[in-house]
């Protein structure tokens, strides 16, 4: 991901990439391929020491467990920061994160670029439009299964010369180098260096319900799929989240449910649009009169086609009215502008997005168990054993300062 945000940033004008930080010299080579002007280092600390003042932003883009030991980092030395999704793998992670970040007036902006894309934005526009009515529901879906259903063997593997084991396990617990299970991609299927499907790409997939709707935090969440292990995350998962009523829906409540790994849309939902209009990555909003089909990445639509046809006139002027944004783009124009305005999924939106999508990640430690979420006091009122999913412990001398 580092080399695709590395790309469409240097579509920018205003860009030069300074300096990258590889903990797998290997995967450096491939950047500096591109970026020949770039200063390589493998290790992250030693490069904001070097280049402090030669940087204005920092780019994170490493496995999920690393973001908010950087990102505070960074922070904390007045860069501004753009954070792929999840913000961070905890709740109090992300909230230390947007706090610093917004008392020291630092741009930021999370990694999930889809939500800058006019077929998402659309919509967004057209759940909130009212063509379908007060939505009563929301069904979201992910094909992907990043989980692990086996035991990780015991003994390690021999370290690769080019990879820095230690300063990849950074704020984690030591443990054996294991090949083809962590570095370089399988590292989303475990517990304290990924989130799973739902932390991997619930951001992406919740945020257009989340914005169209105005939602704010859940008040409680079920897990209705199998348990983790202490070592990995599920290989499927079906959560079920209730959250205050906005504007934008038809009750006090709404009900919104997750499923991921091939867990399947309810009946009632397969009857009412068919299965092959339910998207196997997107978004369903249930209308009181209608759907808004939103796949991820593609075209929104309605139904049904009647309501489809009546929409059209709306659609179209809609469509028209979405200007195109970059959302690499409009970071750094933040940034040259001086932190004056706020990229669109700055930490004032990502931290409740992702404290949501974390949410889930921790009702599933307690499957069928409705856990009732004081989002003020950042506990659980009823499940108490669920507080302790909401922080994560450090590596001795890798807690950042912040979070001590």
């Amino acid at each position: 991901m580092a080399l695709s945000d590395m790309k469409s940033f240097a579509k920018h004008p205003a860009f030069e990439l300074v300096a990258v930080a590889d903990v797998d010299l290997c995967l450096a080579a491939g950047i500096q391929e591109q970026f020949p002007r770039a200063r390589i280092y493998q290790d992250w600390r030693e490069l904001l020491d070097k280049e402090e003042g030669q940087i204005d932003s920092v780019n994170v883009s490493t496995p999920d467990h690393m973001h908010a030991a950087i990102a505070l980092e960074a922070i904390r030395r007045n860069k501004h920061v753009y954070v792929q999704k999840p913000l961070t793998t905890t709740i109090e992670e992300a909230r230390v994160v947007a706090k610093q970040a917004r008392r020291r007036g630092i741009v930021s902006q999370m990694g999930i670029q889809i939500s800058s894309s006019v077929p998402q934005r659309l919509g967004e526009a057209l759940a909130q439009s009212g063509i379908v009515g007060k939505i009563r529901e929301v069904h979201a879906f992910c094909e992907k299964s990043w989980g692990w259903e086996e035991p990780l063997p015991t003994t390690g593997d021999p370290v690769p010369p080019a990879l820095d084991w230690d300063l990849w396990l950074g704020v984690a617990e030591t443990r054996p180098f294991i090949r083809e299970a962590y570095h370089p991609g399988q590292w989303r299927r475990h517990v304290g260096f990924g989130t799973g499907t739902l932390g991997d790409m619930g951001c992406h997939i919740f945020s257009p319900p989340y914005r169209a709707l105005a939602l704010t935090s859940p008040t409680t969440i079920t897990s209705h799929g199998p348990q983790p292990t202490r070592e990995s995350w599920a290989t499927r998962a079906r959560i079920h989240y209730i959250f205050p009523g906005t504007r934008y829906t038809a009750a006090e409540t709404l009900d919104f449910w997750w499923y991921d790994g091939g867990e399947t849309a309810p009946e009632t939902l397969l009857t009412a649009i068919g299965p092959e209009r339910i998207p196997k990555t997107g978004v369903v909003f249930v209308g009181t009169d209608g759907f808004v089909v939103l796949p991820h990445v593609e075209e929104p639509f309605i139904l049904p086609e009647a309501k489809a046809l009546e929409a059209k006139p709306l659609v179209e002027r809609t469509q028209a009215g979405l200007a195109p944004r970059d959302h690499y783009g409009e970071f750094l124009d933040a940034v040259l502008a001086g932190g004056r305005t706020q990229p669109s999924t700055n930490v004032s939106y990502a931290t409740p997005l992702t404290e949501t999508v974390l949410l889930g990640d921790v009702a599933a430690w307690f499957p069928g168990e409705t856990l009732d979420y004081d989002s003020r006091a950042m506990r659980f009122a009823t499940k108490r054993a669920a507080d302790a999913h909401l922080r994560r412990s450090y590596r001795s001398g890798w807690k950042p300062e912040e979070l001590s």
